[in-house]
């Protein structure tokens, strides 16, 4: 952001910081606040009458006063006057009451519905709901090979670097395809063509009057979201059994198998006994 400043000589109105960039109030709050602090005494600041210049709701403006007084901005009392009608009186500090240095006590006249006035502060109020901030959101984690690869580092980093052959609206900078390049080179690893990946990097664009502001947060929230997942383990094939060759019995002449030739099981038995007999 760059500001052009400009040095005002008139209708001019000095906020602190305090209030502008105030942590815990919200946006509403501090620009009710800063209009406050512009009007002259005694302009009417009720909820109604705030309504009826502003947009806001009289319920947003109710909230956003009570912001401004539990954080010492606004005191508001209520008073009866002499004709019996109950008002209520505004006090708005420049700086909160807890470190502004307190006025002096001056003559009560007769109060003015709903304005603000310079007389000493009231009791402390009581303090506000706690407002509950909105739930930031998830930070975008763009994934990573589980084992990194030159190889198909170089592959990520011409893939992005060639997008804008397919539209000029996904033009990166190199500072951008070396930080997304580890996020194709996941894609890669698990086994995704770099065709396959071009073509859903590229597919069902938005129009081109709609245009494509940040091409990098683009293609990051793609690589992220439509990360395909690994492919299966591929099953080990069972070995089939070894088949001994066959062979023509020595004796009978018939076919058996085994490792070598020989005997056929009925043959080799009274072979063997022969063997054992002439030993």
């Amino acid at each position: 952001m760059t500001h052009v400043r400009h040095r005002h000589s008139e209708r001019f109105t000095v906020v602190g910081n305090h209030l502008a960039q105030h942590s815990k109030l919200s946006l509403t709050a501090i620009g009710l606040g800063v209009h406050i602090q512009s009007l002259p005494d005694g302009a009417r600041v009720g909820i109604k009458s705030l309504a009826a210049k502003f947009t806001e709701g009289e319920v947003a403006i109710a909230s956003a006063l009570r912001e401004l007084e539990a954080f010492g901005y606004l005191c508001r009392t209520r008073e009866r006057t002499q004709g019996g009608r109950w008002v209520t009186r505004t006090v708005a500090y420049d700086i909160p009451r807890d470190i502004a240095p307190q006025p002096r006590p001056t003559p009560k006249s007769r109060p003015t519905p709903t304005q603000i006035t310079s007389t000493a502060p009231a009791p402390a109020p009581s303090p506000a709901p706690p407002r509950t901030s909105p739930r930031a959101a998830p930070r975008l984690v763009l994934p990573e090979p589980d084992h990194p690869d030159l190889t198909r580092h170089r592959t990520a980093a011409e893939i992005l670097a060639g997008l804008r052959r397919h539209d000029p609206r996904l033009l990166l900078s190199a500072r951008d395809v070396t930080r997304l390049a580890p996020a194709v080179s996941a894609w890669l690893e698990r086994g995704i063509e770099p065709a396959a990946v071009q073509r859903t990097l590229t597919a069902t664009l938005p129009p081109e009057a709609d245009g494509i502001r940040h091409p990098a947060a683009f293609l990051s929230h793609r690589l992220t979201n439509l990360l395909p997942p690994p492919l299966p383990a591929t099953p080990a094939v069972p070995r089939a059994p070894r088949v001994e060759p066959l062979h023509n019995c020595d004796r009978c002449d018939r076919a058996f198998r085994a490792a070598e030739p020989g005997f056929c099981r009925d043959c080799r038995a009274p072979a063997d006994d022969q063997l054992s007999a002439t030993a």
